[in-house]
């Protein structure tokens, strides 16, 4: 057997040697940051004694419209409860490494197909029942059986999970898959109990740090700490969630006290009042959340590769991360983040160019043809949205722009009707090129074979070759002008001064509450 890079005691060791190691670019395209997280650009230090005990309330954006992530998609539900509520098997560190959590360590067969998971021994699920093997198979099967998203495709590789004893885990592989082990730091690698499936929309049960208590609809999530946690133990007794749709009513929620952390700027331009003010702090990191502009591939006019390709020519980048992001952003030109091995610098290959995208449009035979735009009621699509119309109109397309509510109305419209020309939305889900381009049902309805065939030996080759097969795949749709990729979404947090434990790179599916704590 092949020991595992990660076993707990060399997991510490190295995530100590790893603090100082460059993670990617910044946001700003500038130097790089550390993988650890708080780090505040007012330089406020964060504080070596946290207190315990007390409440938080965090300031988000998009509301879950379920509790249940194995019916419902959508980035808001793991947000929330992963990590949280919900732990994995193994989880992703700050700097993109995968490390122990319910397995406190793994090994893996010499053909890369069979890994044996040696699991902790006094996790328990929040209606008592212990965690053991058996709930591992359980929660593994029950993706593969019973998940309806689209998420689910990623177990489909797994032939056989099976019990060897309470703490030991076996699983086999249909073939080699790199990212299967990555895939279970998501949210299809949620350890769920049969005792505790019920009622997943209301009722989430997990092992992790906190319980969920209360949602208030349209306004409030509650999660309080687990007194049963196998765990280090949370610093804050009780964690509110709060939902904003108004940027402005979120800053001012902060400026007033209401709340403790924004998680996420939705109006950078504003960061301003926060600076240089010492009961505030900012952080400023990387994330997964490509911003992509999909066509609809199904029909015209983006069943036509010129009309894409005008589209990819007709977007001022800059010009449209400086208007209406206050220039915070990383411009990438593909599917992938500068965090991820893969990544290339791909934003050469569609310069703006108003007259070669006129050129195109004309040359396509579909000038004139009305383009609908549906945008999800987010702040980064209400206000990048009209910035995109503009330039594709002095381009020459006829651009009809509607807003619909997030996530229950665009989900239903967009993602799963395909009703729409274009749209505009962040893919916050990690290393998910595959799962958006390299299925045809998705909702771009992008249908490439030899796409999916370079993602496929990606996955089931060496660790070398995923890397030169990924970055074939994001190659491939850059200069197929699968979509547009305007630009990647930054991670800007303000924060109470006295918060420390903040993530400076938003990298997995989880707002990870595990950390925080107060001075």
């Amino acid at each position: 057997m092949r020991r595992s890079r990660w076993m707990f005691a060399a997991a510490t060791m190295c995530a100590v040697a790893l603090a100082g190691c460059n993670a990617g670019s910044t946001a700003n395209g500038g130097d790089t940051p550390s993988p650890g997280g708080d780090t505040a650009t007012n330089g406020t230090a964060a504080p070596s004694e946290p207190e315990q005990g007390g409440e938080i309330t965090i300031g988000l954006v998009a509301e879950p419209a379920s509790l249940d992530f194995t019916t419902t998609d959508g980035a808001a539900i793991p947000q929330v409860l992963l990590t949280n509520i919900y732990e994995t098997l193994v989880k992703v560190d700050q700097d993109g490494s995968i490390v122990p959590s319910l397995a406190k360590e793994w090994t893996v067969s010499e053909d890369n197909k069979t890994y044996t998971f040696t699991l902790v021994e006094d996790a328990k699920f929040t209606n008592g029942e212990t965690f053991t093997a058996e709930d591992a198979v359980f929660s593994i099967n029950k993706v593969k059986n019973d998940w309806v998203t689209s998420v689910k495709a990623a177990m489909d590789v797994v032939a056989e999970a099976k019990a060897v004893s309470d703490t030991e885990l076996q699983v086999t592989l249909t073939q080699p898959s790199n990212s299967w082990l990555y895939k279970m730091t998501t949210r299809i690698g949620a350890m769920m109990t049969e005792s505790g499936v019920g009622d997943l929309a209301n009722t989430p049960v997990g092992t992790g740090p906190f319980v969920f208590d209360s949602w208030n609809r349209g306004d409030s999530i509650v999660l309080k700490a687990n007194p049963d946690y196998w765990g280090e133990k949370p610093a804050f007794d009780e964690v509110t969630l709060r939902y904003f749709k108004d940027p402005t009513a979120l800053n001012n929620a902060l400026l007033t006290g209401s709340i403790n952390v924004i998680s996420t700027v939705q109006a950078p331009e504003s960061l301003g009042q926060f600076e240089n003010n010492d009961k505030f702090k900012i952080i400023e990191g990387m994330t997964n959340g490509e911003i992509v502009l999909s066509m609809n591939h199904r029909k015209a006019p983006f069943d036509n590769l010129q009309a894409r390709q005008a589209v990819r020519h007709a977007i001022d980048h800059q010009a449209l991360m400086d208007t209406c992001w206050a220039g915070k952003g990383t411009l990438i030109g593909s599917m992938v983040p500068p965090t991820d091995p893969w990544y290339e610098d791909r934003t050469g290959d569609y310069p703006f160019d108003l007259d070669k995208a006129k050129s195109l449009l004309a040359e396509s035979g579909q000038a004139g043809t009305a383009v609908e735009l549906k945008l999800p009621q987010l702040p980064y699509a209400t206000s990048c949205g009209q910035v995109v119309k503009s330039m594709l109109e002095d381009a020459g397309f006829t651009v009809n722009l509607s807003q619909h509510e997030f996530p229950a109305q665009w989900l239903q419209v967009v993602f799963t009707d395909h009703d729409y020309n274009m749209s505009m939305v962040a893919h916050v889900e990690p290393r998910d090129l595959a799962a958006v381009f390299a299925n045809p049902d998705y909702y771009p309805g992008y249908d490439n074979a030899e796409l999916r065939d370079l993602v496929a030996k990606a996955d089931s080759g060496t660790a070398e070759d995923e890397v030169t097969n990924l970055k074939a795949a994001a190659t491939m749709i850059s200069e197929d002008a699968a979509a547009d990729f305007l630009f990647l979404l930054p991670n800007l947090i303000v924060a109470d001064a006295d918060i420390s434990g903040l993530p400076e790179n938003a990298i997995t599916e989880a707002f990870d509450l595990t950390n925080l704590s107060r001075s």
